[in-house]
């Protein structure tokens, strides 16, 4: 099983938003059939009533929407050609995750891979109840953009933190999980989910930390914590004698965040592999 992390992670931010760019091409797909049977029908009546010769539309009125039309049909196939290109995209981002899901399974104890379930498509649905809308303190604010932060969730957060800092990491990985679970895309989210691989690595947990720093990167592959999750991800990777998975997710970094300090470190570690 072949392990192309490297255009895998270069896709994520796509597939990050697949679900809305598809959304988005069938409206734009949509649009342009109602668009198409209106000027069907406009070049109908103009042909119907004699205005398409007569001085009303202008004598080469014919040659002019013509030319719509055929514009019309290029907009509307180029429309399918994107909606499909997308459709591939997520289709082969989803089968690399669950290639990652799968050798992380292989080396953590007790996980069987038969009993793996069907990989979550990217950017779908993935089945899970819908959250109920957080109450927000209009009062707080997270610094990140103006994002603000929900009643309480930043007490949970500190509080998380607090036990990391104690030296509590079984304590503080479930407390993390519970966060990233209670505040799904909130702007704190992220940071738990990569704290919590930490915790899970401080433990000696690497394969469940691994999943942990994959999910951090997915969670917003442009986000704050985006490179140290990829970079943390490539040594947990070789750490679990996966080396050319970690070799590849760790130059991926360089290529997804050229000239950061983790490219730097990045490529340290890959030296330490034996990376080629």
């Amino acid at each position: 099983m072949r392990f192309a992390l490297v255009l895998f992670l270069s896709l994520l931010p796509v597939l990050g938003h697949a679900q809305d760019r598809t959304q988005t091409l069938a409206d734009i797909r949509a649009e342009l059939a109602m668009l198409a049977a209106e000027f069907n029908a406009l070049k109908a009546e103009l042909v119907t009533t004699g205005a398409m010769t007569s001085g009303a539309a202008g004598g080469d009125a014919l040659s002019r929407m013509d030319a719509i039309e055929a514009t019309l049909a290029r907009l509307t196939a180029r429309a399918e050609e994107v909606e499909l290109r997308v459709n591939r995209v997520v289709a082969d981002g989803t089968n690399r995750i669950g290639d990652i899901e799968y050798r992380l399974c292989e080396v953590t104890p007790g996980c069987d891979p038969g009993n793996l379930g069907a990989t979550p498509t990217l950017g779908g649905d993935t089945g899970a109840a819908v959250a109920a809308p957080a109450v927000v303190n209009p009062g707080v604010s997270t610094g990140t953009g103006g994002a603000e932060l929900a009643v309480s969730e930043q007490a949970d957060f500190d509080r998380a933190k607090e036990v990391l800092g104690q030296g509590d990491f079984r304590g503080a990985a479930t407390l993390f999980e519970t966060f990233a679970q209670s505040y799904p895309g909130g702007p704190l989210t992220q940071e738990a989910m990569f704290l919590r691989g930490e915790a899970l690595s401080r433990l000696g947990e690497t394969s469940a930390a691994a999943r942990a720093y994959l999910d951090a990167y997915t969670a917003n592959p442009t986000g704050t914590f985006a490179a140290d999750s990829v970079l943390k991800l490539g040594e947990a990777l070789g750490a679990l004698g996966q080396v050319d998975a970690g070799c590849q997710t760790l130059a991926a970094v360089g290529i997804e965040f050229p000239g950061s300090i983790q490219a730097s470190q990045a490529s340290v570690a890959m030296q330490g592999l034996g990376c080629r």
